[in-house]
């Protein structure tokens, strides 16, 4: 299923470029797409390890905000909120991130250096992006 949305640009703040074009194709992906031609394909657990809200599934490892096993989350909708954002639904139901414009920006642009920090900080911490196995009963 995929849901576009294309009205018109976007206006974004801070010198950012505009958004062009936001497609949902879940559960596993966005794109979005910018006036200065930058296009990014983010993926559903990098949207959500990055989500711009506090949950309480964040882990606190040494003072740093941990969140682990979500390789395989995926995204179930995706709601426009006013014209400079959306907020996404994840299937571990977590639904309290506004990802603006500006932000998904943000993260196109630094999508490799922010996932490479983030397998690092997992590793240091001796978490894992898998989920943790069933629990027996």
């Amino acid at each position: 299923m995929q849901m576009s949305m294309m009205h018109r640009m976007i206006q974004t703040t801070g010198g950012c470029p505009r958004l062009t074009r936001f497609s949902f194709h879940a559960p596993k992906m966005v794109e979005v797409e910018f006036d200065n031609g930058s296009l990014y394909h983010l993926s559903a657990e990098y949207l959500r390890i990055y989500s711009p809200a506090a949950d309480s599934k964040i882990r606190s490892v040494g003072g740093e905000k941990v969140i682990s096993g979500r390789r395989y989350v995926g995204m179930m909708s995706a709601e426009a909120v006013g014209n400079y954002g959306v907020r996404l639904v994840f299937d571990d139901m977590h639904k309290t991130g506004i990802f603006t414009w500006d932000y998904l920006y943000h993260l196109g642009c630094n999508k490799f250096p922010l996932m490479r920090n983030y397998i690092n900080t997992l590793k240091r911490h001796g978490l894992t992006r898998d989920p943790p196995p069933p629990r027996r009963k």
